[in-house]
């Protein structure tokens, strides 16, 4: 399930909902960006 967030109200948003009209549902700014996961850095031993 691909998530967007909106960079004026931080909301999450689904994909089902960007695809019928690109804007945010809650505040209607058309600013939306997929949050990017964080990687984490192990050391070899």
């Amino acid at each position: 399930m691909v998530v967007y967030n909106c960079l004026e109200c931080q909301k999450e948003i689904k994909h089902e909902i960007v695809k019928k009209r690109v804007r945010c549902p809650y505040c209607g700014s058309k600013i939306l960006y997929k949050p990017r996961t964080t990687s984490a850095v192990i050391e070899a031993v």
